[in-house]
């Protein structure tokens, strides 16, 4: 199953390494976005199985930016931040998103159990 992922985040530097770290687990990076603008035209140009989304994007909300890109593609939206998900998981349930990744818990493995144990990207 194909899990090609568009990474939303304010951090270049952030970008950069969870990219090599996913296309190390054989997970494809088809894009990268800045702000929420920029990731909701590149999820309609680049079709991305998986978008994953910081909460905080320099001002921005990552939870604003999920409920617009869940009525716009058909794409998983993952939530991922360096805070807990103590501190937002009655946001995070409530949001369009299928799950929360802390930053340092990113992999492939960690998004094929988000997706469900065979990895699948099945529409809720």
């Amino acid at each position: 199953m194909s899990m090609r992922c568009l990474l939303v985040d304010d951090s270049i530097r952030f970008l950069e390494a969870a990219r090599t770290l996913l296309e190390r687990d054989g997970v494809p990076v088809v894009g990268v976005a800045m702000s929420g603008s920029e990731a909701i035209a590149r999820a309609a140009e680049l079709v991305p199985d998986i978008v994953l989304v910081d909460l905080d994007l320099g001002g921005e909300s990552g939870f604003d930016l999920a409920v617009e890109l869940s009525g716009q593609v058909s794409s998983v939206i993952i939530l991922i931040s360096t805070h807990s998900l103590d501190d937002f998981e009655e946001l995070v349930a409530a949001s369009p998103a299928r799950g929360f990744l802390h930053k340092s818990a990113l992999s492939a493995r960690a998004i094929r159990k988000i997706l469900g144990d065979d990895g699948a990207v099945a529409q809720p």
